[in-house]
């Protein structure tokens, strides 16, 4: 049913005569009032072609990105990648830390309030089911990165067949007993990785053994080199001991090789390590790992943003990049000759 200015004045708590001047950006109404009406508006989804000019003159110029952490290496090239994306389109670029996933929710809160941004690119967090429909009301358009969402655009990699190939590969180097050393289980990409483990484990007729899983906790969602070293040192500690592990980052992995040190065992000969994103540092330590296209992603989720943002009408495009496996030092002895 279509809204009307009774319905914004009855639940700005207006007169119908404020609602129309706000509407038609006349002046004589309080700043506070004015905000209110127009945040009523947008969260009503109220879109006669005058509000619509008003609002879109709002928020032309501004795109907002939610994202977890700005530590991270993979989302710092995300967010390069977004930067370079938006270049030249005059738009500028507010980002919203969130720290948790309740946080998530209110940063994505804030930069759909007052229809302030033109777009919105959601970086690893898909939105919650009470999101859902006030992003499909909303005048900004919408784009995920890293994530995936019925009925959203999306820049995806395909974490699951990521994490089913680096157990993959650890198998096919003579691992038995792999480990799991994954992050939270509130991120999107850690679930996922996970269920590729858990796929490739079957697949090859493993055994699964709980006591060879950890979840990190702590800052940023367990994605820290002390999170792995702490989750590796337990794993270590059960009988018998893996002779391979996946860790769902690259910092995770960097943890668990130094608690591999730190036990007294030899890497690749007593253990196996592989990672996931390939970050640069890891070049240089020789540590194997799958190979996801950061900066991509966030060009690509810009482009596809702006392209929204000129015309919403464009179909749901849903994109999933395959990461690429990176054999190194840490899985194999001889690059050359993998040992079956």
């Amino acid at each position: 049913m279509q809204v009307t200015i009774y319905d914004i004045a009855r639940k700005a708590n207006v007169s119908i005569a404020t609602v129309s001047r706000v509407l038609n950006d006349q002046p004589r109404v309080a700043a506070k009032t004015r905000e209110r009406v127009l945040e009523v508006a947008a969260d009503l989804g109220y879109q006669p072609h005058s509000f619509a000019q008003n609002l879109a003159r709002r928020q032309s110029n501004l795109v907002s990105v939610v994202v977890p952490t700005m530590a991270s290496h993979f989302f710092m090239e995300v967010l390069r990648g977004v930067q370079d994306g938006l270049a030249g389109s005059g738009h500028d670029i507010l980002v919203h830390l969130a720290r948790t996933p309740a946080d998530a929710a209110a940063q994505l809160d804030r930069a759909l309030r007052r229809g302030r941004s033109a777009g919105v690119l959601v970086v690893s967090a898909p939105p919650p089911d009470a999101f859902v429909e006030r992003l499909r009301r909303s005048r900004a358009a919408v784009v995920l990165i890293d994530c995936q969402r019925n009925g959203f655009d999306s820049i995806a990699v395909d974490n699951v067949g990521g994490g089913e190939m680096a157990v993959d590969h650890l198998v096919e180097v003579g691992c038995r007993r792999i480990a799991l050393v994954m992050a939270s289980e509130n991120t999107a990409p850690s679930r996922d990785r996970r269920t590729g483990y858990l796929r490739a484990i079957e697949k090859h007729g493993l055994a699964y053994d709980e006591n060879l899983v950890r979840v990190c906790v702590g800052p940023e969602d367990g994605f820290t080199e002390s999170a792995g070293y702490d989750a590796m040192s337990e794993i270590l500690a059960t009988t018998p001991r893996p002779d391979g592990v996946f860790a769902t980052s690259d910092v995770q992995a960097i943890g668990a090789l130094r608690a591999i040190e730190t036990a007294g065992l030899g890497v690749p000969d007593d253990v196996r390590v592989i990672g996931y994103d390939d970050i640069p540092m890891l070049q240089y330590a020789g540590v194997s790992t799958m190979r996801q296209p950061m900066y991509r992603i966030g060009r690509l989720g810009a482009a596809r943003l702006l392209a929204k943002i000129d015309d919403r009408n464009l179909p749901i495009d849903g994109s999933v990049y395959a990461p690429e496996l990176v054999v190194r030092s840490t899985t194999v002895i001889d690059e050359g000759a993998w040992v079956a």
